[in-house]
């Protein structure tokens, strides 16, 4: 069975909407525009679709492989369509959180987290790299399982056509049931701060329950308004060097290592970890952050 290709279908309506929130904000509405950051989004959105399609072969390839030593024959219906979306977005938590905590899968993926403003442009902000962080192997397992190919990668799409939406200011919060259940502009706000007791949080692809189960959720607070970007941002709009930044971070940190473990855990660590401690790693930032509070609160 073929599916449709749900991107391709929901471009035109992202740079309508994009064009509808510029006008919004322009006009008052909650947001920012820099022309610059936003070509910057665009130009990492069409690098990231090449490399899609140049390393589309191979991931089919290693898909198609897995499925054909399924371990059940799971059929294209209604049902299974609906449990391969969730498990597919059980996965793609997995791969965020781990995303966010090895630094090899960071290279990758801090490129999305690099633009200091939160709008539709920024959903377009992709890496370069996927391919060489490896970051589609998250969803193997589903093809080991036995769900199709075609229904696994339409799922995928779906999620990512979903994760549009919530990259913005202009919507406030929605409805408690649906802030409840699913992944919205402001949880999503939540997960793009810097701000200590919004970093590494919301994880969620679309079912926010994720996080609240796994201990990852905060809720984006009205007294601390989200700080955008990574902790040290980049000072260019270049989007090679946005895209290649991290690794030749890492490449430093390797070369200048005073031993193997230590450059082990440059790739493997932590993004910040150094063996010095010279660097904060988020868990080492936050857990400063709550000792200030209680500190506060105990002085009250």
């Amino acid at each position: 069975m073929k599916f449709p290709d749900p991107v391709q279908i929901a471009v035109p309506f992202f740079i309508l909407l994009i064009i509808i929130e510029m006008v919004a904000v322009k006009r008052g509405a909650r947001g920012a525009y820099d022309w610059r950051d936003s070509a910057t989004s665009l130009t990492m959105g069409m690098g990231s679709t090449l490399a899609g399609l140049l390393s589309a072969g191979i991931v089919a390839g290693l898909a198609f492989w897995f499925w054909q030593h399924r371990l059940f024959d799971i059929p294209i219906a209604w049902w299974s369509g609906i449990l391969c979306f969730v498990l597919d977005d059980f996965a793609y938590y997995v791969f965020h959180r781990t995303a966010h905590r090895i630094r090899w899968f960071w290279a990758s993926h801090v490129i999305h987290h690099s633009s200091q403003h939160y709008n539709l442009s920024t959903a377009l902000r992709q890496t370069w790299t996927g391919f060489i962080s490896l970051g589609f192997i998250f969803r193997l397992p589903l093809f080991l399982i036995g769900f199709p190919p075609a229904l696994v990668f339409f799922c995928a799409a779906l999620n990512l056509v979903y994760q549009f939406w919530i990259h913005t200011e202009v919507v406030k919060r929605l409805p408690w049931g649906l802030e409840a259940w699913l992944n919205t502009p402001s949880h999503h706000r939540v997960h793009h701060g810097t701000n200590p007791r919004y970093l590494d949080r919301n994880y969620a692809g679309v079912f926010i329950v994720w996080d609240r189960w796994l201990g990852t959720f905060e809720p984006e607070h009205d007294d601390e308004p989200v700080r955008y970007g990574i902790v040290k941002n980049l000072p260019t709009f270049n989007p090679l060097w946005t895209a290649t930044h991290e690794w030749v971070g890492i490449a430093k940190d390797v070369w200048h290592a005073p031993s193997w473990k230590a450059r082990w855990m440059y790739i493997a660590g932590p993004p910040g970890w150094t063996p010095d401690g010279s660097r904060d790693t988020a868990d080492v930032i936050r857990a400063a952050w709550e000792q200030e509070q209680a500190q506060a609160q105990a002085a009250e």
